[in-house]
């Protein structure tokens, strides 16, 4: 049986963290490529340190002699992904890093494994992904991960408008929350460390400035006199960014995801076309186990899919109902392929993903945000869950 009380805690990092600057950086290059060629294939990595950026990776496209010129405005996408999180420092500014683009053709190798059995589109590589979702929040997500990441864009919209001019880009929290009867009821912990103008500012200073955001985007009455704080705990925190400490595309992979609240395959995702299931399948995962708890099938869900290179469809499809299903989770298993196809085109096509829509799922979770007009965030809609239901109940009978 699952534990009903106890105190569980996840972390987030800003837009403007190192790690979390090269996952953009990436997906804006991506985005760029699927704009121009939406069967582009993308894996795009970055590394930032002290005024410096390089970034590497393969790109094959359908007309493959145009990869030149498009090569040739990657410079100008990462300084405007750097000059949009704020970077203007002496050892790190977006106008005079420099970039080094090491971007070169696909490998013929990797490229065949996508033609896979029967000519079918088949999985771009080996893999295992999860997707999980819990009605802790009204976004089927898990309460520490979410609180987390809305601490730090609340702090960044304040930091953007204007309106807290002393804070700069580079910041990480964590939230502590104390469970009861299996719910989130109160926070035990918050952590935040954030980058500020002045060596002069004490860490009373900064906590004066972030406390009315952290109590404006938690619950009423979680926030209490038991409630520890560690609000820049070391003291100072000018130096930050890629001067303070070097960035890599996909080292937030559990910031990503859930938190820690539930599995992760270990694939990240930024920088890397739909056509690779570590991103597609997590994303499609994701989907699943979201409309099981939007179809009323369970309270809490995780979906894990697997595949092999070359291979089309998932090896195996696993769910796993924590202890709250209606239905026993082997008619889950059994509905899911019935109702999706979980093909690397069939995800695409099924959620849109060959789109200009990554740079935005770089920061701040790429779950439980809202779907958008144009193909954003797809992977979040609920329009799955009446089949669900009416196939699991088919099943049943």
């Amino acid at each position: 049986m699952s534990r009903l009380d106890y105190v569980f805690t996840s972390e987030s990092v800003s837009e403007g963290h190192p790690d979390k600057l090269c996952d953009r950086i990436s997906d804006a290059v991506l985005d760029a490529f699927l704009t121009e060629d939406p069967l582009a294939r993308v894996a795009c990595e970055t590394f930032a340190t002290t005024n410096r950026v390089v970034i590497g990776g393969e790109v094959g496209l359908t007309d493959q002699s145009r990869l030149r010129a498009f090569k040739d405005g990657v410079e100008g996408i990462a300084r405007e992904c750097i000059r949009d999180i704020g970077y203007e420092q002496e050892k790190f500014h977006w106008n005079s890093c420099e970039v080094t683009n090491l971007l070169h053709e696909q490998s013929a190798h990797i490229a065949q494994g996508v033609t896979g059995e029967r000519g079918e589109e088949g999985a771009g590589d080996q893999g295992i992904m999860f997707g999980y979702a819990t009605r802790e929040t009204p976004e089927f997500m898990p309460a520490p991960i979410h609180y987390a990441h809305a601490i730090l864009r609340r702090l960044a919209e304040a930091r953007k408008t204007g309106a807290e001019p002393l804070l700069r880009p580079d910041a990480k929290s964590q939230i502590s929350l104390r469970y009861a009867g299996g719910r989130p009821v109160e926070v035990s912990s918050i952590v935040l460390s954030t980058q500020h103008e002045s060596e002069a500012q004490t860490s009373a200073d900064i906590r004066a400035i972030v406390e009315p955001y952290i109590h404006e985007v938690l619950p009423d009455g979680w926030i209490n006199d038991a409630t520890r704080w560690w609000v820049n705990p070391t003291g100072t925190f000018v130096i930050g960014g890629p001067d303070g400490d070097a960035g890599l595309t996909g080292r937030k992979i559990i910031v990503d995801t859930y938190g820690g609240a539930a599995p992760h395959g270990g694939g990240a995702f930024s920088g890397k076309d739909p056509s690779k299931v570590d991103r597609s399948a997590a994303y499609a995962a994701r989907y699943l186990a979201k409309n099981v708890v939007a179809a009323g099938l369970a309270d809490r869900c995780t979906i894990q899919l697997s595949y092999a290179i070359g291979v089309a469809r998932p090896l195996t499809i696993y769910a796993d109902l924590h202890g709250t299903g209606a239905v026993d989770a082997s008619e889950i298993e059994r509905a899911i392929p019935q109702v999706m196809d979980l093909t690397p085109r069939g995800i695409r096509e099924h959620l849109g993903l060959n789109r200009p829509i990554y740079a935005r799922t770089a920061a701040y979770g790429h779950f439980g945000r809202s779907p958008e007009a144009d193909g954003g965030f797809s992977w979040e809609r609920t329009d799955l869950a009446d089949a669900l239901r009416r196939t699991a109940a088919s099943l049943a009978a």
